[in-house]
């Protein structure tokens, strides 16, 4: 077994053995894997990272597989996370997306990663963020977050990209409906796919009648219809994406939102370190077990019980305790 150096070595040097490896263990929380991630962390940071998002049956892969064709030919490497949503009983995934990029699997410098979402909510897996720093320490200039596609709570996606991108379609309902619809706020490009659809062109005014509601003082997220099978509009997509990201660096958007993503990441650890430390004392005697019956049987609130449990595993101040108790 290579250690924590050699593997970081190797995924700086873009082994794709390697790399997967440690996108694997990533996932299935294999203990080493933090180790590795501790010294790749340094080389990260320097990937455009986009996030597609979007309602199911918009086209989001086939944009996604559009986007990674204009890349490769500017000479760009393009690593994509792509998140299909997992089964709730076996926890696995179909895994399509891999399936509808199967053009670009003998193109050496295009890495598709597929992820399962495990129950994770939000459009993205638990291991996202992880995958994404791989990709970037491997070398990867552009590497594109594809979520789930289930819905208006797909908006993790904010925390995990540069540029989000919500794509839509002609058809899916009036202005009001737009309005309503919570994932479209989180828009920094709008993409109106399948544009050779009837409807296409009130499916642009609605949206541009949400951005009048709505007010952009510093940033106006553009419409871009396309028709990404024919490769109509996609030019124009990638244009509206550069410009973007030279709003985040001419303005402090962008090293606010690092900072924001900084903060989803160390707050998301926390949780789970957390939830791993109270899972691993269930069994004892004041542990998880006993909350959950005492919760259950109504002798015990959860607010208390909570409390308790992490009181148990972070001590509070001795000034704290004294402050609750007195």
């Amino acid at each position: 077994m290579p250690t924590a150096d050699e593997t970081a070595a190797l995924v700086r040097a873009g082994d794709v053995r390697a790399s997967a490896r440690l996108m694997r263990d990533l996932d299935d929380v294999r203990p080493g894997a933090v180790e590795v991630m501790k010294r790749l962390y340094p080389h990260t940071g320097r990937a455009y990272v986009l996030g597609i998002t979007g309602n199911p049956g918009a086209g989001k892969s086939t944009v996604v597989d559009a986007l990674i064709d204009h890349y490769r030919k500017l000479g760009l490497r393009v690593g994509v996370v792509a998140v299909d949503p997992s089964s709730p009983f076996s926890g696995g995934a179909i895994l399509g997306d891999r399936i509808r990029m199967q053009r670009h699997a003998t193109d050496d410098g295009v890495f598709i990663r597929s992820l399962a979402t495990r129950g994770h909510l939000g459009g993205l897996s638990r291991s996202t963020s992880d995958v994404v720093a791989v990709l970037d320490a491997m070398g990867f200039a552009v590497i594109i977050v594809e979520t789930v596609g289930v819905g208006q709570d797909e908006v993790d996606v904010v925390s995990q990209a540069e540029t989000a991108v919500v794509i839509t379609v002609p058809g899916l309902g009036d202005e009001i409906q737009a309005i309503k619809a919570g994932i479209l706020e989180i828009a920094d490009v709008f993409v109106v796919n399948k544009a050779e659809r009837e409807g296409a062109d009130r499916a642009v005014a609605e949206l541009s009648m949400m951005l009048d509601l709505a007010g952009h003082p510093e940033w106006r997220p553009p419409i871009v219809k396309t028709s990404a099978p024919s490769g109509a509009g996609v030019a124009e997509a990638v244009a509206a994406l550069e410009a973007h990201g030279a709003h985040l660096a001419e303005s402090g958007e962008g090293r606010r939102r690092r900072s924001l993503r900084a903060r989803s990441r160390l707050l998301a650890l926390l949780e789970a370190r957390f939830r791993r430390a109270v899972e691993a004392r269930a069994p004892e005697p004041d542990g998880l077990e006993v909350a959950i019956a005492a919760v259950a049987e109504r002798s015990e609130d959860p607010y208390s019980a909570a409390a308790r449990l992490f009181e148990g595993l972070v001590p509070l101040p001795r000034e704290a305790a004294a402050r609750r108790t007195g």
